[in-house]
Order: C-alpha cells, then sequence, then structure tokens
C-alpha cells in the first residue's frame, strides 16, 4: 500500500511539473489556427499542408517604439499573436523602449519566466518576492547585461541615463502575459471598491480615488 501511495504522489508531481510551463508540440509545429471556433488551451492547430513561410517570421523589431505616455517605455511585442508558428512551442520575446528616465512599471508574466538584456542605455531592474518576505533583489544594468525575473514575480525597469534605452526580453511562453500592477488594481473594470483598496494601501479614501480616475 505504502509503495503504491508513493507511485501516485510521485505521478502527480511529475504532472504538476509538466503543466508549469507551455505544452510541448508532438509533431515539428502546431501553427496556430486564430479563425478555428475550437477552445483548445492555446490555440487549436492549422493544417501543416498549409504551412507557409510567413507563419514563422516577423519584421520591424529594429524599430524604437514611441515611448511618449505616462511611464515613457513602450513594449513591442513578439508572441504567438505576431507569430503564429510559435504555437506550442514555448518561447517569445519583445523590444522594450524607454525615454529618458522612462520605466516599464510594476507587473508580472504569469506564465513566464523572463530573462532581458541592455542593449543601449542603462537601466535600474529589480524584482520582488513572494509573501512573507518581499525581498527586493535590484541592480543597476549596462549595455549588455542580462537579469532574469523568475515567473509570475513582479517586476521593473526604470531608465537612470538622460539618453533613450533599449532592452529585448525572451519569455519562456508563447504567450506569457502581463499584468501591470497599478492597471489591475486601480484601474479594473468593474472597480474595486474604495474602501477595500483604501485598506489594501492604507490610505484615505480621496488618495484611492485620485488614483482611480488616472486609469
Amino acid at each position: 500500500m505504502a509503495s503504491k501511495f508513493f507511485l501516485l504522489s510521485l505521478l502527480a508531481l511529475s504532472a504538476s511539473r509538466a503543466l508549469a510551463s507551455d505544452p510541448g508540440q508532438l509533431q515539428d509545429f502546431c501553427i496556430a489556427d486564430k479563425t478555428s471556433q475550437v477552445f483548445v488551451n492555446g490555440f487549436a492547430c492549422k493544417d501543416p499542408k498549409t504551412a507557409v513561410v510567413e507563419d514563422f517570421y516577423f519584421s520591424g523589431l529594429h524599430m524604437a517604439g514611441n515611448t511618449s505616455n505616462k511611464q515613457g517605455s513602450i513594449v513591442t511585442a513578439v508572441n504567438v499573436a505576431q507569430i503564429a508558428g510559435l504555437n506550442t512551442l514555448g518561447v517569445s520575446l519583445a523590444r522594450v523602449d524607454y525615454a529618458p528616465y522612462g520605466q516599464n512599471p510594476p507587473h508580472l508574466h504569469p506564465r513566464a519566466t523572463e530573462i532581458l538584456t541592455v542593449l543601449e542605455g542603462s537601466l535600474y531592474v529589480g524584482f520582488v518576492t513572494s509573501n512573507p518576505g518581499n525581498k527586493l533583489f535590484s541592480k543597476v544594468l549596462n549595455k549588455g547585461d542580462v537579469f532574469v525575473f523568475p515567473q509570475g514575480l513582479i517586476h521593473f525597469q526604470f531608465n537612470i541615463g538622460n539618453n533613450e534605452a533599449i532592452a529585448i526580453a525572451a519569455l519562456s511562453s508563447k504567450n506569457p502575459g502581463v499584468i501591470t500592477i497599478a492597471n489591475a488594481v486601480f484601474g479594473s473594470k468593474q472597480t474595486i471598491s474604495d474602501d477595500i483598496l483604501a485598506k489594501a494601501f492604507q490610505v484615505d479614501k480621496n488618495i484611492v480615488e485620485h488614483i482611480q480616475a488616472q486609469f
């Protein structure tokens, strides 16, 4: 009985590890069929006989994004939404442009670890561990430096220079997702109660209402 229980436990652990990242492909590729009415975890595959080279191609990452917004940054994503051939392959990437003193605000990727390298400029970056520790790991990165943000942890990047900065990020999911903390908390549809947010952040309700108005 004990050995049977151990075997079942081992199988459960193996299954949980297998489900902790994008499912692996069972053929050479599974190009996303975005017209399919079949609802699956990801995208259904289109007939591989109809595959064309453009299913695996994206152009434009050399072009700077428009950083004239409140945060002073813009992310140009290259995931399964841009390259259908990424479906089931478990990888994606993004270019991030930063205006002088611009930031990619605190956010998290629910489905991916991120590895980021600086192409131009200097960035102050960091992530915070989960409760109850909430320890900040942070560092100033210069051109050619690399930093890793573990999956699901809140992280950020801030351009500490008076020149534009550029970074490239690779992510361990075809569709990593992003939750920007301020947008989610203060800009949700429908809004979270003022009473809840005031108590959570230990501030007056008027402050909460002011912040919500920004979103």
